[in-house]
């Protein structure tokens, strides 16, 4: 597709990131739309959106249609039979609302999430999302009539956080916070049952319960990482203790919001010095 457009030179891809890898966090989506972003800049296929004087841009809708098509490729390679959605969400940034299938490929049609906070614990336990999905296939071919209706259930926890969370930007009220958690606990429950539940991520559910605190696991599931919601009101006291029991168990938190704008070109004046230090030392 690149060579149709112009030629494109060896080149040298560095790589920095914070995400820790195999954790859960989309670390491998969140490089493979960089890398298509990137590469189909490079040759032609996409404009390059940047104009002089600006910090940061993002391109038309259909190039990142383009884009999270070719990321989607990427993930493939990595995972085998990825659902699309990790790359889906790297390249329109989160937002909630329908994912079009087109084929294995999903497009985005959203509206944004209202910010949450959230605690992202890491269990610090590998896992592979490849073997962990082809897992979750065998167990449904071998018992589609137990296993189908779990699947159509989550769908249904899925539809009624959709529900939620778009009357809660117009509506912030603390009322939804309570649905929110107890649709976290099903959930939860529901992806032991496909197989996707590890001990450790019971730990960090049992410790933050403990706390009077909601979690599940994030990704793929096998160990990785957790989300842990917090409510508007909930008391620093009571994170900070969360915290500290859950690093007592050999896990790493992080205190984060949810809400990012997706792919986006930045100049590198635009770029902090922890980055730019990083891409100097690589």
């Amino acid at each position: 597709v690149c060579l149709c457009f112009r030629d494109v030179p060896s080149v040298d891809i560095l790589v920095w990131s914070e995400l820790p890898t195999g954790a859960g966090l989309g670390s491998s989506a969140a490089y493979a739309v960089c890398l298509a972003a990137a590469l189909l800049t490079a040759c032609g296929a996409i404009s390059c959106p940047l104009k002089e004087g600006e910090s940061t841009a993002r391109w038309t809708e259909e190039e990142l249609n383009l884009i999270n098509s070719w990321a989607f490729q990427g993930e493939r390679v990595i995972h085998g039979n990825p659902s699309g959605v990790d790359n889906a969400v790297g390249t329109w940034g989160i937002c909630w609302g329908t994912m079009k299938e087109r084929g294995k490929e999903m497009s985005l049609v959203a509206s944004r999430v209202p910010t949450l906070r959230i605690l992202l614990t890491n269990t610090k336990v590998p896992r592979s999302t490849k073997v962990l999905v082809a897992g979750v296939k065998e167990k449904i071919l071998k018992f589609p009539a137990i296993m189908n209706p779990v699947l159509d259930s989550i769908d249904a926890i899925s539809q009624e956080c959709q529900s939620v969370l778009e009357v809660m930007p117009a509506n912030p009220s603390p009322e939804y916070y309570p649905v929110l958690e107890e649709l976290f606990d099903i959930n939860q429950h529901h992806l032991n049952v496909i197989g996707v539940g590890h001990p450790s991520l019971d730990r960090l559910c049992q410790v933050t319960a403990s706390h009077g605190l909601h979690s599940k696991l994030t990704g793929a599931g096998g160990g990785g990482c957790g989300i842990t919601l917090l409510r508007p009101d909930t008391s620093l006291l009571a994170v900070e203790a969360a915290k500290r029991d859950l690093c007592a168990c050999g896990f790493e938190c992080w205190e984060t919001k949810i809400g990012a704008p997706g792919v986006t070109l930045h100049s590198s004046s635009s770029l902090n010095a922890e980055v730019l230090h990083a891409l100097s030392e690589s």
